[in-house]
């Protein structure tokens, strides 16, 4: 995995449609897609990214 794959954290919220606030919310209290500590920045992963929407997908028919 190579820093350059790696998105930052506007990225990231941009991604799944929330402020950045938000995602620094999300990691305050331990919830939000997985993410890399690269120093002191937060870093994700495109398909941790993926996986986390995909976790909160909903089939209303169930």
């Amino acid at each position: 995995m190579e820093d350059r794959n790696l998105l930052n954290e506007k990225q990231a919220a941009e991604r799944l449609g929330v402020a950045v606030k938000t995602m620094q919310q999300w990691r305050h209290f331990g919830r939000g897609p997985k993410y890399v500590k690269v120093g002191r920045l937060a870093k994700y992963q495109p398909a941790d990214i993926d996986a986390y929407i995909k976790s909160r997908t909903v089939n209303p028919a169930a």
